[in-house]
């Protein structure tokens, strides 16, 4: 399939496979989660209901930023290409973090194979604008069911999380979902930061 990269603005190119995550990750359903520790302040967030966005603006007011990190193109590993159940070989990888006044909370990314981004283009010119909110104003989306899993500090996401941060953990918890728009899947995965619930 050909590239949109023309209409895709600010692109920035990786090297091949820097965004390949390590294929051994165990993503868990909801109802593992009880049985794996973690810090008891986070859980409540991995788990709740509703857009995360909307729920850190709430906690946060005016403190509450959305800003795009990265937008570049590249291959999409086994693991992506099983989660979104297609046989693309490339898409639109995004980075943004969701931050309350100067601590990162959240730090997302949204893989869009290249059959959906040749359905619906425009995915390509969010900018800072939140995913899940523009996605709710629309028909014919569906969200399936959140997975969960612990993703060690060399993992190619989580090295992106964390690549200002000056005390890097071991791993950050995960959460991710495959949506479809009109049938067009796409990934979101959203990584939560030490800083997460703390102003």
């Amino acid at each position: 399939m050909q590239s949109n990269t023309a209409a895709w603005g600010r692109i920035s190119r990786m090297s091949r496979g820097s965004a390949r995550p390590i294929e051994s990750i165990q993503w868990q359903p909801q109802e593992r989660l009880g049985q794996l520790p973690m810090d008891a302040q986070l859980r409540p967030w991995l788990i709740g209901k509703g857009l995360l966005t909307l729920r850190l603006r709430q906690a946060c007011g005016e403190r509450f930023a959305l800003r795009l990190v990265d937008q570049w193109t590249g291959l999409l590993a086994a693991s992506h290409r099983a989660a979104l159940r297609i046989e693309d070989n490339a898409g639109l990888f995004r980075d943004v973090e969701m931050c309350c006044g100067e601590n990162v909370w959240v730090f997302g990314q949204t893989v869009v194979p290249d059959s959906t981004l040749s359905a619906h283009p425009w995915l390509a010119e969010l900018g800072d604008a939140a995913l899940g909110e523009t996605l709710s104003d629309l028909s014919g989306v569906e969200r399936g069911p959140y997975e969960y899993a612990w993703l060690p500090t060399h993992e190619a996401v989580t090295a992106r999380a964390l690549r200002d941060a000056e005390i890097k953990p071991a791993g950050l918890w995960a959460r991710r979902a495959r949506v479809t728009l009109r049938n067009a899947p796409l990934l979101t995965q959203e990584l939560f930061l030490p800083s997460m619930g703390r102003v």
